[in-house]
């Protein structure tokens, strides 16, 4: 295979070339319009500009507050529990991230009461809610917190 022997198998559109002369259909203003930011070049306008009207964002009000102390958790209830573990298992974080019902290891994890349990379970996390711990315990569980 010879460098002069290749060739592009991809099509691509034919460069427009403006500014060349009236009769070309394109000269003069190369097809920008006459005068403003947008005939000039190295000028482009950020997305949502208004032609100088106050923007949207600026003019709603601010609402609300970012806490920036804030610990996302990622949470499971013991409905879940119940229906994906055998007796006398150990569940924590691996084997919830390997069944799908969390995504993230590196955020804590946090139990919830919801549903019912009626299986004695293992389970390590870092979080418990008062009605979680109750029904893990109750139905003769350990609840290990990290």
């Amino acid at each position: 295979m010879k460098l002069h022997a290749l060739s592009n198998t991809v099509r691509r559109p034919v460069r427009k070339r403006v500014g060349r002369g009236d009769g070309s259909g394109s000269g003069r203003t190369a097809g920008r319009g006459e005068k403003g930011a947008k005939a000039r070049s190295g000028t482009r306008y950020r997305p949502h500009f208004e032609g100088g009207q106050i923007p949207l964002f600026r003019r709603l009000p601010k609402r609300g507050f970012d806490n920036p102390n804030h610990t996302t958790y990622e949470v499971v209830n013991v409905e879940y529990l119940e229906a994906n573990f055998q007796t006398g298992t150990q569940v924590d974080k691996q084997a919830l991230k390997n069944l799908g019902f969390i995504s993230r290891l590196d955020l804590p994890l946090k139990v919830l009461g919801d549903g019912e349990l009626t299986k004695a379970l293992s389970v390590h996390a870092e979080k418990f809610s008062a009605n979680a711990r109750r029904k893990i315990e109750a139905a003769g569980g350990a609840c290990h917190t990290l």
